[in-house]
């Protein structure tokens, strides 16, 4: 409820943004993959070669599911990070929070961090003043919520 929360809060949004952009650029290297499975999958359609198209489509799909599985990532901590700025969508903070513990070693402090963050009573008032639905603590329970 202080002014260190909303500080504190606010330097990890800023942190977040940074690993959500670190995350789409990592997710971006594979674009090279992607490409050569194209090249593969259209020059690999003739008569001669027709294993060449199978593998390139299948490369292809792989890769491609892949780079929007990490952009849907760098997508949820960026949310986190806005969201963490404004104190709303508690859930949303702490899953955008247990996303970056995936990426050793930066993102792994960074969310171990804000999950500590987030429990704080304090923090958790926060978010219950600026949001519309009230934040889970440890007297209520699901049941009393409805």
């Amino acid at each position: 409820m202080s002014t260190t929360d909303k500080d504190t809060l606010h330097l990890l949004s800023i942190f977040h943004y940074i690993m959500a952009g670190i995350i789409a650029l990592l997710f971006c290297l594979p674009l090279l993959h992607f490409a050569m499975g194209v090249t593969l999958t259209v020059g690999g359609l003739t008569q001669e070669e027709p294993a060449l198209g199978i593998l390139g489509a299948a490369i292809s799909v792989v890769v491609g599911v892949i780079i929007l599985i990490g952009w849907g990532l760098a997508l949820l901590v960026f949310l986190a990070g806005k969201n963490l700025d404004r104190q709303t969508k508690y859930q949303v903070c702490l899953y955008g929070a247990g996303v970056l513990c995936i990426f050793i070693p930066m993102g792994t402090i960074l969310g171990v961090f804000t999950l500590v963050t987030l429990q704080d009573d304090s923090v958790k008032e926060l978010f219950n003043r600026n949001s519309a639905s009230p934040v889970l603590s440890e007297e209520t329970t699901p049941s009393e919520e409805l």
